[in-house]
C-alpha cells in the first residue's frame, strides 16, 4: 500500500475526526470559541474538484441549526492530516442564494500533490477532505475511477465504496450524476427501492430551484458518496438527467412546457443548481452552461472534457423501435453512402465547442488525446436484417416475431464466421453493408450525429494523435473501435456501465452479449471449454465492438502510462445489498506504439 493510499485509509476510518463516512447528519467537530455559537452541520460533508497544478476547488455545504444566517467560513490547505502546516487559506460563504452550499478556489498549491482541507466557522470545524493537485509534466503515471449513470432509487452506491479503495488518484463523472424522476414505483428504477430504504426525494419529478436542490441533497446524503468525495478530488461533466431525460438545446423528452414551463427556466435552474453542488470551476460566470473544458496531466495525457448535451444539440432523430416523425428515415437519407453523408447542420455540439476540442488536441503535447464524453461515440451499428427483426417483435412481441429476431441473428453471425469463399449467395447479401445496411440504434447516441462525429474523428486523425474516449450513458461496459465513415481507424473507446441504473439486463437482453462482441464463436459448443475467449475479433453483431458486459454495475479504472493505457471493468455483484463484493471483469490494454490491444 502506498503512502497515499494509507493516508486515505487513514482519514476514512477517523471518523470521530473527519465524520466523512457517517451516515446522515455530519455535525462539525468543536474547536475553541464561544459555547454561544449555533451548532452549525456540514449534512453533505466535504469536496473537491476540477484540480489544476497549483489549485483545486473545495466544497462544503453548511448551515446554522434553526437558522437561515448566511455562514461566514474559512478554509485551510494543509500538507498533513493534523494541520500543522497549513499551505493555503481564504474564505467563502454559504448562504440562502447558493442553497448554503460554498465553494473556494484554492491556489499556492504544488504540483502532483496531496493536501487535507476543511472549513472552519467560529468554534465549528468541517470534515476534513483529501484532495491532490494535477501533476508536473515528469509525471509516469495516472489512475482515475471513472463513473456514470448514478441512480440513488435503483439501489446503493457499492461502486462508489469500491473506488475509494482501488488507489484511484482523481475521479471522473460522466453525467447522470442524479436522476430527475419522481418516487413513483413505476418510474424507471424505482421499483425496488422503498424495499432497499432508497425512495428519493422530493416525491414530484423536480423542476423548480427547491426540487433540484433537494435531490441533490438527497443523493448527497449518501455515505458511499459522500466518502468518494471527501477521498479525491472529481472532474464531472452533467449529460440529461441533470436536467430531465433525452434534453437538447431547445427541449427534452420528459418535458411538457404546458405543465412544467418554460424549457429555458428549467435549464437554467437545473444548471445553477449543478453548480451549486459540484466541485466545478466556473467557466463562465455569465454562462452557466458553458461547462466544456480541458486537463494537462503532464505529458502523459490530456483530458477533453465535453458537453455533448445541452451547449450546441439538436433534436435528435427518432430512434428504434419508435419512429412517430419519420426519423429514421430522414437519417438514413442523410447518411448517403456513409462517406459524404449530408446531415452537416444536424450537430451534437456546437461548432465552437468543436474548434475548441481539435485545436485542443493539436496543441497538446501529451501522448495520449482523451475525451470525457457523455454519450457512446463508436460506430454501435446492426445489421438492417435484425434491426428490423427487432423492431417488429417490439412493435408485436408475438412468438413468431421473437423466433424471427434470434432467426436473424443466427442467420447473419452465421454468414459473417462463414469464409468468404465457402458463402452462399443469401450468406453474402447478409454481410454486404451494401445489401444488408449497418444502422444505428440508439440516435440520441453520437451515432445520430454521424457527419460531425466523422469531421473530428478525421481531424484528429490527421493531427496523428492517440485518441481514447470515455462515454457513459448506455448503462453498460463497451470497448470499441472509433472508425471513420470509411472505416479508418481512428482511437478506441473505453465505455463505462452505470453505477445503479438499470442497463440490457432489464429488458432481458443481455443474453446478445456474446453474440453482440463475438465470443460467442470462442464459447461452447463452438470450442471446448477450456479454450480461452477470443476478444475483438470482429465476428459480433456491431463490426466495431470487442468487448461487451450487458448486465453488471459498477466503474471504470484508467491508468496511463507514456507507454500504455489501461482500462479495468470494475463490476460488483450487487447494489441490492451495502454487502457486496467488487471484482475486475475484464482489462483492456492499449499500446501507445501501435494503438494493439490486449485483453486479460
Amino acid at each position: 500500500m502506498t503512502q497515499v493510499n494509507s493516508r486515505r485509509e487513514f482519514i476514512i476510518k477517523m471518523a470521530s475526526v473527519s465524520g466523512v463516512v457517517a451516515a446522515g447528519s455530519v455535525l462539525s467537530a468543536c474547536g475553541g470559541g464561544s459555547s454561544n455559537d449555533p451548532m452549525l452541520q456540514f449534512n453533505y460533508g466535504v469536496a473537491s474538484g476540477d484540480p489544476k497544478t497549483d489549485r483545486v476547488i473545495l466544497w462544503t455545504h453548511a448551515r446554522y441549526v434553526g437558522s437561515s444566517d448566511t455562514v461566514a467560513l474559512a478554509y485551510q490547505v494543509a500538507t498533513d492530516v493534523g494541520f500543522t502546516t497549513i499551505v493555503s487559506t481564504g474564505t467563502a460563504t454559504a448562504g440562502a442564494s447558493s442553497g448554503y452550499t460554498a465553494k473556494a478556489d484554492a491556489t499556492g498549491l504544488t504540483a502532483g500533490s496531496t493536501y487535507y482541507y476543511r472549513f472552519v466557522a467560529g468554534r465549528w470545524i468541517s470534515p476534513v477532505g483529501i484532495t491532490r493537485t494535477l501533476p508536473a509534466a515528469d509525471v509516469t503515471s495516472v489512475k482515475f475511477a471513472v463513473f456514470s449513470c448514478s441512480l440513488y432509487s435503483a439501489g446503493y452506491f457499492n461502486a462508489y465504496d469500491s473506488a475509494v479503495r482501488s488507489g484511484a488518484q482523481y475521479a471522473l463523472h460522466l453525467g447522470d450524476y442524479i436522476y430527475e424522476y419522481g418516487s413513483d414505483p413505476a418510474k424507471f428504477g424505482n421499483s425496488n427501492a422503498a424495499n432497499l430504504g432508497r425512495v428519493t426525494a422530493p416525491d414530484n419529478e423536480i423542476v423548480t430551484l427547491e426540487d433540484y436542490r433537494t435531490r441533490y441533497a438527497k443523493y448527497r446524503s449518501d455515505p458511499n458518496l459522500k466518502t468518494l468525495h471527501a477521498t479525491m478530488p472529481w472532474i464531472t461533466v452533467w449529460d440529461d438527467h441533470e436536467f430531465a431525460n433525452n434534453a437538447w438545446v431547445d427541449g427534452a423528452d420528459n418535458h411538457d412546457s404546458t405543465k412544467q414551463g418554460p424549457w429555458a427556466d428549467r435549464k437554467a435552474i437545473a444548471a445553477k443548481v449543478y453548480h451549486e453542488w459540484m466541485p466545478i470551476r466556473v467557466q463562465d460566470p455569465a454562462n452557466l452552461l458553458k461547462i466544456y473544458r480541458s486537463f494537462d496531466f503532464g505529458s502523459i495525457l490530456t483530458l477533453h472534457m465535453l458537453d455533448t448535451r445541452i451547449e450546441g444539440r439538436t433534436k435528435q432523430y427518432d430512434a428504434y423501435p419508435e419512429d412517430d416523425d419519420g426519423g429514421i428515415a430522414r437519417y438514413v437519407r442523410a447518411l448517403g453512402d456513409g462517406v459524404n453523408g449530408t446531415d452537416a447542420t444536424h450537430p451534437m455540439i456546437s461548432a465552437t465547442q468543436q474548434k475548441w476540442l481539435t485545436d485542443g488536441t493539436l496543441a497538446s503535447r501529451a501522448t495520449w488525446q482523451i475525451m470525457g464524453n457523455q454519450d457512446i461515440m463508436a460506430r454501435m451499428w446492426f445489421p438492417k436484417n435484425v434491426l428490423d427483426a427487432q423492431n417488429a417483435a417490439f412493435k408485436a412481441p408475438t412468438v413468431a416475431n421473437q423466433t424471427a429476431v434470434s432467426t436473424a441473428i443466427k442467420d447473419f453471425l452465421t454468414a459473417k464466421a462463414t469464409p468468404s469463399a465457402f458463402r452462399t449467395p443469401t450468406q453474402a447479401d447478409l454481410v454486404s453493408t451494401t445489401q444488408n445496411p449497418r444502422r444505428p440504434y440508439n440516435l440520441d447516441s453520437w451515432d445520430g450525429y454521424p457527419t460531425q462525429r466523422d469531421a473530428i474523428l478525421k481531424e484528429i486523425r490527421r493531427q496523428g494523435k492517440k485518441l481514447v474516449t470515455l462515454s457513459g450513458d448506455s448503462h453498460n461496459a463497451w470497448f470499441t473501435n472509433l472508425t471513420t465513415l470509411d472505416n479508418a481507424k481512428a482511437g478506441v473507446e473505453f465505455a463505462v456501465t452505470s453505477v445503479t441504473a438499470p442497463g440490457f439486463e432489464s429488458a432481458g437482453l443481455d443474453a446478445l452479449q456474446s453474440s453482440l462482441d463475438g465470443t460467442l464463436f470462442s464459447l461452447p459448443p463452438f470450442v471446448s471449454a477450456n479454450t480461452p475467449v477470443q476478444y475483438g475479433s470482429g465476428l459480433g453483431l456491431i463490426d466495431d465492438l470487442n468487448y461487451v458486459d450487458a448486465k453488471r454495475r459498477g466503474y471504470l479504472l484508467m491508468t496511463a502510462t507514456a507507454a500504455s493505457v489501461k482500462g479495468e471493468y470494475v463490476f460488483v455483484d450487487t447494489i441490492a445489498s451495502t454487502t457486496y463484493t467488487a471484482s475486475t471483469g475484464k482489462t483492456v490494454t492499449v499500446s501507445a506504439t501501435d494503438m494493439s490491444v490486449s485483453y486479460t
